[in-house]
């Protein structure tokens, strides 16, 4: 058994830029320009940690109002119900509440 040959199989390949259903003519495409960059020339790790002390915390610092707020209630909720909680599970909240303990 003998493999497909992938020039055959009428997909075009990364240099092609003529649509693959119905065009069964091969033109050399005029005007398409690819532009890249070397390798050699990247560097995305280059200034990310500096970066991000500078400007990340910049744009951390900018969103804390819309953050800190809900926070700081979910917060006070939290450990007003926990003491409110306590309080009517002793013995002074039973009294209190003219329950009997």
């Amino acid at each position: 058994m003998r493999p497909t040959a992938t020039r055959l199989d009428g997909m075009p390949g990364p240099k092609s830029f003529s649509p693959w259903w119905g065009d069964t003519s091969i033109h050399k495409q005029r005007g398409v320009v690819v532009y890249t960059v070397s390798p050699f020339r990247q560097r995305g790790s280059k200034a990310m940690i500096r970066g991000w002390l500078f400007n990340g915390y910049r744009r951390l610092a900018a969103q804390v109002p819309y953050w800190i707020v809900p926070f700081a209630i979910g917060y006070g909720t939290y450990t007003w119900a926990k003491r409110r909680d306590a309080w009517q599970n002793s013995k002074a909240g039973h009294i209190a509440l003219g329950g009997h303990h």
